[in-house]
């Protein structure tokens, strides 16, 4: 087998278009593979402590799942901005802009249809898979005309890094991740409430009932969301509600340790020993317990995703940055680039 190798296949239509699924593999036969339809990443198969390998990503089977269902957002690219804008409206030099409301009285992952719900141009490049879009001026009432890049790189180690790039015509605001579901025991087999997941994080962003900060950066010492040493999701998340006010799980930004690209996370499933790593340049990361599966839809596997069945650890900039002066800036202005990385590093518990 080549070092690395990347393959192509159609797989279907959507109305903007067809779609193509891309295939990464790499020497020790790690498996991943992403859709041009909203550069999403449908599967990751990855061995456990006895090389077994399975599918740890959540999705679909066919690309009408994704069209049909768009709301868990599974495996997508989230922009123009990820997380949510309150009441969908910002200021940037004065000039106020308005963005669609999709999420309640807010906005949410950069409006309908964002970049998750978009065809995205790819091509392999020096063993990565670069898929490009260019959002235009005025698209979901965000300003300026927008490159943007994301490179997928699956490395020899077992990580999949995600690099990310957009420039600007107009003083605007970013903020991109990905958004995919994680279940290390395998897709499809059940809740991943006995994942021991630790995050390098002393504090986090409280919210308001329609999950909006209220400005306020709070410790996480004494309560629920405490993951600085190794905790089971399921451990406390009754505990987690309190912290949330509807009352579903965690749903919640942490305020990430340190900068440049570091570790941030790593979460260990006991049964199978797989990990994850998670390394990233983003100040912030978004720890979501899948609340909203309801069991109304079937994955990849056939098996219908109910509440806690994955996990999302979305890193990004802080919730409604636009609206807080006191949170690290996503305004992107002409001549400066937006860049972010994000490493997500597979592995096994060594007995």
């Amino acid at each position: 087998m080549p070092n690395r190798e990347i393959t192509s296949e159609a797989w279907g239509s959507v109305s903007e278009g067809s779609v193509d699924r891309y295939t990464l593999t790499n020497a020790r036969g790690m498996r991943v593979r992403v859709l041009t339809y909203g550069g999403i990443i449908q599967s990751i198969e990855v061995p456990d402590s006895g090389g077994v390998l399975a599918n740890v990503a959540l999705g679909f089977g066919a690309v009408e799942g994704y069209v049909n269902n768009p709301g868990p957002y599974f495996g997508a690219i989230i922009g123009r901005y990820g997380n949510r804008i309150a009441k969908g409206r910002f200021t940037i030099d004065g000039a106020g802009y308005q963005v669609p409301l999709n999420n309640g009285p807010n906005s949410l992952h950069g409006g309908t249809p964002g970049f998750d719900q978009r065809i995205w141009s790819a091509a392999p490049e020096n063993d990565s898979l670069l898929l490009t879009h260019v959002s235009p001026d005025g698209d979901q009432g965000f300003p300026g005309t927008l490159p943007v890049s994301v490179r997928y790189t699956l490395t020899d180690d077992n990580a999949i890094r995600i690099d990310y790039e957009a420039t600007t015509d107009t003083p605007t605001v970013v903020n991109l991740t990905n958004h995919s579901y994680f279940n290390l025991a395998g897709e499809g087999s059940g809740d991943v409430y006995g994942h021991l997941l630790r995050i390098d994080a002393d504090a986090f962003t409280p919210v308001d009932a329609g999950l909006i900060p209220t400005g306020e950066i709070a410790a996480v010492d004494g309560t629920a969301l405490d993951f600085r040493s190794p905790v089971a999701i399921g451990a406390r998340i009754r505990a987690a509600e309190t912290q949330l006010l509807y009352g579903a799980g965690y749903d919640h930004n942490y305020v990430l340790r340190g900068d440049g690209l570091r570790v941030v996370a790593h979460v260990a499933e006991p049964v199978t020993g797989r990990t994850l790593t998670v390394s990233t340049t983003e100040p912030g990361m978004q720890f979501y317990s899948g609340n909203f599966l309801d069991g109304t839809f079937a994955g990849t596997s056939g098996s219908t995703y109910r509440q806690g069945d994955g996990f999302a650890l979305e890193t990004q900039h802080y919730p409604d940055s636009p609206n807080q002066p006191a949170f690290p800036s996503t305004v992107l202005r002409p001549g400066e680039t937006y860049r972010s990385s994000t490493v997500l590093e597979f592995g096994v518990t060594r007995g």
